[in-house]
């Protein structure tokens, strides 16, 4: 059971990003889905998370109106849309499969995570 994240990359302030996230192994679409980041010298934090069939989303307040995540279960995927990217972006960026079908927004909750694709963010 693997979770494979891509898309990452150097990007300008301003610019946009879609990060992907691809398992394999078995199927997550009964499952909430998560990104998490960590940024250098800082802990890994929430960013935003998708119940298993998209109803409810949960945000960091910083992202909100920037990023968007969605799902396309049929593909096993799960996609993070990142706009107005800014140095405060800069982060390894980490996806994640929940416990039950719902978002959540703690560490604890994820049960396998992806090996994570750097962002990162020029002035």
């Amino acid at each position: 059971v693997q979770l494979q994240a891509s898309g990452g990359g150097l990007v300008q302030a301003g610019g946009s990003l879609r990060l992907s996230c691809v398992a394999s192994g078995r199927t997550f679409s009964n499952n909430g889905m998560g990104w998490f980041r960590r940024a250098p010298g800082k802990e890994r934090e929430f960013v935003a998370a998708m119940s298993w069939n998209g109803s409810s989303t949960r945000y960091l307040d910083s992202v909100k109106g920037r990023f968007t995540i969605s799902r396309d279960n049929a593909k096993n995927t799960v996609y993070l849309q990142m706009n107005s990217l800014t140095p405060e972006d800069t982060a390894v960026y980490y996806c994640a499969a929940g416990r039950t079908a719902f978002s959540a927004t703690i560490e604890t909750y994820y049960r396998v995570w992806g090996q994570g694709t750097q962002v990162t963010v020029s002035s």
